[in-house]
């Protein structure tokens, strides 16, 4: 059996994105910046695709910022953010430390730049305090940016709570909600959010394109150069097909919201109850906030690595966190920031199902994960050390 249970990493492009984007690949492929009456074909979807994700999120039209996808999207808000701090002799931007890369290399690279930055702790549950960022708060704070849920562990952080007091204390708030979008209600307004990323290949739409919500008169400055496109705030031809797609795609993971959670959350939770029942087993975040179909867990005394190779060999697609980081021998910073030891964190696990999957595959990926985190377990002297006694269990 094939089992795919990575989409938090990315999605299949659905029927309906697809079927909505063909036609500008093909009969409608005019260069939307264009004068001409063929062109203004793809100008007009152009402008039903920004009115569409407008709607999703209580927003206005021109308030939608087209863009490549999250990570371009993040980068544009929190520099567009620090510049216009640093006109007013504000330098010192708030986060928390198991944000996305596209956030922590992007403030690492304006700390470089003379900026001071502040990463708040997650607490071991994964979720940020409201108090922590009201102490961190200082009168030359440009910007807080922290994101909706959590892209490895699925913990959501409370976005109105933290946006209503960055209102109060005039202070822009940014969010990166690529991993909400299309699974969790969001409102811009009624949730106190200035500037706002989101990726169309998380909520089946294609790669590649995404989307910078930035409220009515935020300063933005252009990361790219070369046009007048978006307002003047992005240079570069519009990807018409992968614009309506996500509108397409984002329009009807909304409308079928509430059915989709209603079919995750078990074969969610029946994952986290049985996966559990694994001896020296740990749940990473806390589930109380947690979005709808992420699991991550972690396994005492192997490595996740070679569970990853030994699932994929079962026909199961996981991860061990962040796409981003896949490549990487380290282990993940955002089990880190939770508090997990080193030898723990290297052994994790994270699950993310999708309302594509079946309670069959979950039934299968139950009755894998034991047979092979025992198998590994098995070939680990780490393991034959813990339980010999030689050294304490962490878990």
């Amino acid at each position: 059996m094939f089992v795919y249970a990575d989409n938090a990493a990315t999605t299949s492009v659905s029927k309906t994105a697809l079927d909505a984007m063909l036609p500008y690949l093909t009969e409608n492929y005019g260069n939307p910046s264009s004068l001409y009456s063929f062109a203004q074909k793809a100008t007009e979807a152009v402008a039903q695709a920004r009115a569409t994700v407008a709607a999703c999120l209580n927003a206005e039209p021109r308030e939608i910022y087209f863009t490549s996808g999250g990570s371009e999207a993040d980068n544009q808000a929190i520099i567009s953010a620090a510049k216009a701090g640093a006109r007013k002799g504000k330098k010192h931007l708030i986060s928390t430390k198991f944000e996305h890369h596209a956030v922590l290399h992007t403030l690492k690279k304006l700390e470089k730049e003379g900026y001071e930055v502040t990463l708040l702790d997650v607490h071991e549950d994964g979720v940020v305090r409201l108090e922590d960022v009201a102490a961190a708060i200082r009168e030359d704070t440009a910007l807080v940016t922290i994101m909706f849920a959590n892209n490895e562990i699925g913990t959501v952080q409370p976005i109105k709570e933290i946006g209503a007091l960055c209102r109060e204390k005039g202070i822009p708030f940014h969010t990166d909600a690529v991993q909400a979008a299309g699974h969790m209600p969001i409102d811009v307004k009624e949730m106190n959010i200035d500037m706002l990323s989101i990726s169309g290949h998380k909520f089946h739409a294609p790669k590649g394109v995404g989307v910078l919500y930035a409220k009515k008169n935020m300063p933005l400055f252009n990361l790219i150069e070369g046009g007048a496109q978006e307002r003047g705030r992005r240079g570069g031809t519009e990807n018409v097909a992968g614009i309506v797609a996500l509108a397409a795609a984002l329009k009807e993971s909304i409308d079928n919201m509430e059915a989709n959670t209603a079919k995750i959350i078990p074969m969610r939770d029946k994952l986290f109850a049985e996966l559990s029942k694994i001896p020296h087993s740990k749940i990473n975040g806390s589930l109380e906030h947690h979005v709808p179909g992420t699991v991550n867990m972690c396994f005492e005394g192997i490595e996740g690595e070679s569970l990853l190779l030994m699932l994929d060999m079962n026909g199961i697609c996981a991860s061990s966190g962040s796409a981003c980081t896949s490549g990487s021998l380290d282990p993940s910073h955002v089990l880190l920031s939770l508090g997990l030891p080193h030898e723990v964190a290297h052994g994790s696990l994270r699950l993310s199902i999708g309302e594509y999957n079946t309670m069959e595959e979950i039934d299968h990926i139950i009755e894998v994960v034991p047979k092979v985190v025992q198998y590994l377990r098995n070939m680990s002297p780490v393991w034959d050390e813990l339980e010999k006694g030689q050294r304490p269990h962490l878990i």
